[in-house]
């Protein structure tokens, strides 16, 4: 068989290739191999195809990190969207709440305001009565002062407000000037006859005054001039 220079045996891709006592090579077979059986291909430990792994242990501990947060950040979101649908379920319920008090009270105060008014319908109807059975003027128009009485009372309960004009300076946003007259210089621009009231509820005017308003002599207007 052939040797090398200094006498030793033939040397094979993975060493010496070992011989028996005659010199005769020893065959030897590898049985690290893949086996195939039926086409699959069955996986042997420590094959020599194995990727290596290469991360270090704290990038394997920071993505363990990464997605035990990320699941963290799941729960709180659908967490977060439990707690909205819930809130806003709560605010539609008490919107409609409010809406049914708000309603309930119109209602009411409407209710109260027509019972305010009975009166008045009761104090017409016996003016009427008074004027067909042949009553003396005094009787009736004591009656309609009892009615206008009545009104004056349901509006107040009603929280309208008679707008006080005469002797007033001409303010537009609460008088309408219906008529004018010449006064002396002391009264000008000012309201000196009141032909309807006017009345606001709160800060809101309900209806405007209709006055007539005092304004300067020809002889006050020379002598401005």
């Amino acid at each position: 068989m052939p040797r090398d220079l200094f006498g030793r045996g033939r040397r094979g891709p993975f060493g010496e290739v070992p011989r028996d006592d005659h010199g005769d090579e020893i065959r030897v077979t590898d049985r690290r191999r893949i086996h195939v059986d039926d086409g699959d291909a069955e996986h042997v430990p420590g094959d020599v195809n194995d990727p290596p792994n290469l991360k270090p242990s704290y990038v394997e501990e920071l993505e363990t990190r990464v997605r035990a947060a990320e699941q963290k950040t799941l729960e709180v979101n659908a967490r977060f969207e439990q707690l909205r649908t819930q809130l806003q379920k709560e605010t539609d319920e008490t919107r409609q709440r409010l809406n049914r008090a708000a309603d309930e009270r119109a209602r009411r105060e409407k209710a109260d305001f027509i019972v305010a008014l009975l009166p008045v319908l009761d104090n017409l109807q016996r003016a009427t009565q008074a004027a067909e059975n042949g009553s003396s003027p005094e009787v009736i128009a004591e009656g309609i002062r009892q009615t206008a009485a009545s009104f004056e009372k349901a509006l107040a309960t009603a929280g309208v407000e008679p707008i006080h004009a005469v002797g007033e300076q001409f303010d537009p946003e609460l008088h309408d000037a219906v008529e004018t007259a010449e006064v002396e210089t002391e009264d000008e621009g000012k309201v000196i006859a009141q032909h309807a009231p006017g009345y606001r509820m709160g800060e809101r005017l309900v209806r405007p005054a209709r006055v007539k308003v005092g304004r300067p002599t020809a002889r006050g207007k020379q002598a401005g001039e």
